[in-house]
């Protein structure tokens, strides 16, 4: 009796395992979806089909541990997006928000639109679309419904805190009252369910500019920043006693309440540690050098003193956030601002007449130089944030978008300088549209942030405009990055749609550690892959025998030379009917396997099979009960 043929065989890749052991080149067998050998040469007449990796990088598929692709999945389930740049497993569920109780369409409320529209700045038409495909209502159904879709990537879910609350309270008490004992017994009972169920973790959230979308709370936050520290650790209780994840977020105005929070992974203090996965180590630039007392944080935490177990997340390229108009995240944290992102898409007149008043104006004035780099405190200067972002005029450019061609790619404040000349007579307009703006502005137009107001009034959600927030330090980057106490993965993706792009960023992790050489490489793999999936608890990342074969093909020549800045594009996706930002990084990714099955390719495109068959699955918990 012959010997059963290997579906795929790939030959002569540089293997990098995942566990942090240096690469050695070797060849690797895929049947029916699983690893089934690897060797240093396997006979290719056992093989269907062969594929020669020779000069490539052969590696588990990547771990995405910060997404909010559980909208996205709903309507183009292959998320191509995320698998074109080798991830092949996303955590979901995190900052309290998730699907996991499905629409909870009820009593007039949405709680998926009213939570998910301004925290990750996605349209509600979008947003509809995704809740119009939801048909379960708890979370067991919830995680068998992956089975029914053609789903591209893995799927591990966190259960959502803010949509906790509005399952057992409804969005108007969970912003309004505490809970009653019974509404808290059953919170907990459900956390008991779904980590009973296999879910990963537990999310909560506490970033200040966080507010829901509908009337009549329109400036409330959302539902998880109105738990009591009670209620909190009632529910982490939960979670600790199952060895599962909290997913953690700062609050910045009350940093004594977030630090005593973070002592709560604490195994001696606790009895039990408690895994905490928390926003986020950066090197903001309106804080600088406080990422090192995060850093010395997490590892104090983790210190045998308290044996936590404790990382903050941390991202893997300069944090560049654009912006249409005042739709961006910088202007949730602005009363003036606020106020506009608060109306409809839509509601073009509503904003501006809003922004004709004179009470407006001197709001947005005294708004703008709060946070500009020469109003800092001096809690900013010795590194104690006092908002989470800073608006330096001097890092703001205009985007393409924006309809004044000869403004395209320039800093804000350049534009400025000429429009003062020109006001005095000193120089003629660049072009006819730029005349346009300069001449229509108000005669008191005598600041930076009187020209940015006339320019939102003038062009509302068509200005757009980008800047560098965080991570302007390369070797900054690189040394929070690959610090013990972190883990690469604040990406966001599937959030903010057309403020931010970061779905490469396990590529750039990849591309910051190749700079240093293959050992550096192999960490980096480790970080991307079992590292993330041994926190989770999740059975990926690895190239064992038996494993899913969940493999990802690099072409390390491509990776040197890839540049992330320029290779970000808005472009149509017809799934929401609505531009996205996204990273393209076409011929640094060779190849893509999702449970053996290629689905991504070195021509750049992707295989009939993504979004077409099952391949990913519902990731659960590898311990499932206490």
């Amino acid at each position: 009796m012959s010997e059963r043929l290997w579906d795929t065989l790939i030959c002569n890749a540089l293997v990098f395992d995942g566990s942090g052991n240096p690469p050695c080149t070797q060849d690797l067998a895929i049947t029916d979806g699983k690893i089934v050998a690897r060797d240093d040469s396997l006979p290719q007449s056992r093989a269907r089909e062969t594929v020669d990796a020779s000069g490539q990088w052969l590696l588990p598929g990547m771990v995405d541990i910060h997404t909010h692709l559980d909208l996205e999945v709903e309507v183009n389930p292959g998320l191509g997006e995320a698998v074109r740049h080798g991830t092949t497993s996303v955590v979901v569920g995190n900052c309290s928000l998730g699907t996991a109780f499905g629409a909870q369409e009820k009593n007039g409320e949405s709680p998926v639109i009213d939570c998910f529209t301004r925290v990750e700045n996605m349209p509600k038409r979008v947003l509809q679309k995704c809740v119009d495909n939801m048909h379960w209502d708890n979370t067991a159904d919830y995680l068998r419904h992956f089975e029914e879709l053609p789903l591209g990537p893995n799927i591990a879910p966190l259960l959502p805190h803010s949509m906790l609350r509005a399952e057992v309270m409804g969005v108007h008490d969970s912003v309004t009252r505490p809970p009653t004992q019974q509404e808290l017994e059953a919170m907990l009972a459900l956390t008991r369910e779904a980590m009973d169920q296999g879910y990963i973790g537990f999310s909560t959230d506490s970033i200040i500019f966080h507010y829901l979308a509908n009337d009549p709370h329109k400036e409330k936050r959302i539902p998880t920043q109105f738990a009591s520290e009670d209620e909190l650790k009632a529910l982490l209780n939960i979670v600790r006693d199952y060895d599962r994840v909290w997913q953690a977020t700062p609050d910045s105005k009350h940093l004594l309440t977030t630090l005593r929070r973070f002592f709560w992974t604490s195994g001696r203090l606790f009895g039990k540690p408690l895994r905490v996965s928390a926003l986020t180590a950066l090197d903001f630039k309106s804080t600088p050098g406080v990422w090192k007392r995060l850093l010395r944080l997490a590892k104090l935490l983790n210190s045998p003193l308290l044996k936590g177990r404790f990382h903050f997340q941390a991202l893997s390229t300069n944090f560049r956030m654009w912006g249409n108009g005042v739709q961006a995240p910088i202007f949730e944290e602005l009363e003036s601002t606020r106020a506009l992102i608060a109306y409809e898409v839509d509601d073009v007149e509503g904003r501006r007449a809003l922004m004709e008043t004179s009470e407006w104006q001197e709001q947005f004035r005294k708004d703008w130089q709060s946070v500009s780099p020469e109003s800092a405190s001096w809690l900013t200067r010795i590194g104690v944030p006092t908002a989470t972002f800073q608006l330096d005029p001097e890092d703001i450019h205009i985007d393409p978008v924006t309809p004044v061609e000869s403004w395209h790619n320039h800093k804000l404040s350049s534009i400025f300088a000429r429009f003062q000349k020109y006001r005095r007579g000193e120089t003629g307009p660049a072009c006819e549209a730029e005349a346009e703006v300069f001449d229509s502005a108000p005669d008191d137009c005598g600041s930076l942030a009187d020209f940015f107001a006339h320019c939102l009034r003038r062009f509302d959600l068509k200005f757009r405009w980008w800047l560098d927030v965080a991570n302007l330090d390369p070797e900054i980057t690189e040394q929070i990055l690959f610090d013990d106490n972190t883990l690469p993965g604040f990406n966001d993706s599937g959030a903010h749609i057309t403020n931010l792009a970061f779905y490469d960023g396990n590529l750039l992790t990849l591309q910051i550690a190749q700079r240093r050489g293959l050992e550096k490489v192999a960490h980096a793999v480790h970080r991307l892959t079992r590292a993330p999936a041994d926190f989770f608890n999740l059975d990926v990342g690895t190239l064992e025998i038996g494993a899913q074969a969940d493999l990802v093909l690099i072409n390390p020549e491509n990776l040197k030379k890839y540049d992330s800045n320029a290779s970000r594009e808005l472009v149509y996706n017809p799934h929401f009917e609505h531009d996205v930002l996204v990273n393209r990084s076409d011929g640094v990714v060779e190849q893509v396997y999702i449970r053996g099955c290629r689905v991504w390719e070195e021509a750049g495109r992707f295989t009939d099979s993504l979004g077409s068959e099952t391949l990913g699955r519902a990731l659960t918990a590898r311990h499932s009960t206490v």
